[in-house]
């Protein structure tokens, strides 16, 4: 006898009754409704007047260049936009092997981002210029070529996807050093978008083995590990991140002699990567606690001895539990990198103030900040939705 599996039926609402039963469902929520859409249109309709009559733009027409690369030799710029061109590429290919199995790369949600993307690369020759703009346009053009061969190499060699780690790690040092190629040119003369975001991406790459090797040694049986990462842990998550830094930045250089002193950048790094280790350890140590013990019996009945148990079972589904949290700790780095403004080193925010410092620029500051607090919004929600296709 055989069995059918009946798919339950399907149900459609339309808008009108959604409506009804989401917002209009009861008196007190009608009038809650009405009241919180009066507020947005006001809300917006103020902040649309400014933005189209009273704001004055300019002000990031003229300083573009600042924004992005601070205070980078313009005689170098090429640097910056062959690293730019890496980065797309590279972006790309890994986006079609990874999407190998998908039978349509480019679905509905994905081209309504291209399609977004482009117009702001269009709007860009506004501020940035015709050049800036076609560039940009090129390299999204790039960037969807390198998708579509990425996806015919993925699904032509399936374990290409298991270097990508390694070839995105080696194109990461080789741009690094395309960047500073530059003669009397070091890490304390990056500024701008281009000091954040090898700040963030460092910290980042850092952080993270540092963070699982704390977690595990909190979990370890060995008293002398255990404790000392439960010190670790619980001390610097007792101190404010500015505390870090400043103590970093100010103190370090009083401790070391003159001839080993590491640059600010360094020591900035080193900041940001001891303060999210301890944050991102906690993070994996739920992990780790929510593997049943049953997986390590298993493993051990296999005949696996204890470090390929972690290797190969614990960790692996561990991480995977934890990837929401693990990146709202990296998007909470990105966003934390702010704060060298205060600590003397001229990032994205830091160089707004500066402009801000410009007497033509006076009184400014909405227009500055909320192009800076787009483009934070940017790196972020990209953090975000990569995370949501990982976990999926």
């Amino acid at each position: 006898m055989s069995v059918t599996n009946i798919a339950p039926p399907k149900t459609r609402v339309s808008p009108k009754q959604w409506l009804q039963k989401n917002l209009f469902n009861t008196w007190y929520n009608s009038i809650l409704t009405i009241i919180s859409l009066l507020l947005i249109y006001w809300l917006v309709s103020r902040l649309f007047t400014w933005a189209f009559t009273q704001a004055q733009w300019q002000v990031i027409a003229a300083n573009w260049r600042l924004f992005f690369v601070g205070r980078y030799p313009v005689k170098a710029l090429w640097r910056a936009w062959t690293t730019l061109v890496i980065i797309f590429a590279l972006t790309g290919l890994s986006w079609g092997i990874l999407a190998r199995a998908a039978a349509n790369l480019f679905d509905r949600h994905i081209l309504v981002i291209l399609s977004v993307v482009a117009a702001i690369c269009i709007l860009v020759a506004i501020p940035g210029g015709i050049k800036a703009s076609a560039l940009l346009l090129g390299m999204l053009l790039l960037l969807i070529v390198c998708a579509i061969v990425g996806q015919k190499l993925g699904r032509k060699f399936p374990n290409i996807s298991s270097w990508l780690t390694l070839i995105w790690s080696l194109t990461f040092f080789f741009n690094l050093w395309l960047l500073l190629d530059v003669s009397s040119f070091n890490l304390d003369r990056l500024s701008g978008l281009m000091l954040t975001i090898p700040i963030a991406v460092i910290s980042i790459v850092l952080c993270f083995p540092f963070g699982v090797l704390l977690a595990l040694g909190r979990q370890s049986k060995l008293p002398v590990i255990h404790w000392l990462s439960v010190a670790y842990i619980e001390i610097v998550r007792g101190f404010p991140l500015i505390g870090i830094l400043f103590m970093a930045q100010v103190m370090l250089p009083l401790v070391l002699p003159a001839g080993v002193r590491p640059e600010r950048v360094v020591r900035a790094i080193a900041g940001f990567t001891i303060y999210s280790a301890a944050y991102l350890a906690e993070n994996v140590r739920g992990g780790l606690q929510s593997i049943p013990r049953g997986q390590t019996e298993a493993a051990q009945a296999l005949g696996l001895n204890p470090i390929y148990t972690l290797a190969f079972i614990i960790l692996p589904q561990a991480l995977k539990a934890v990837i929401p949290s693990m990146v709202g700790q990296f998007i909470a780095l990105f966003k934390d990198t702010s704060l060298l403004a205060i600590v003397g080193l001229t990032d994205l925010l830091g160089i707004s103030q500066s402009i801000l410092a410009n007497p033509k620029y006076l009184g400014r500051y909405g227009e500055v900040y909320i192009f800076v607090a787009a483009i934070y919004w940017v790196f972020c929600y990209s953090m975000s939705a990569a995370s949501r296709r990982l976990e999926k």
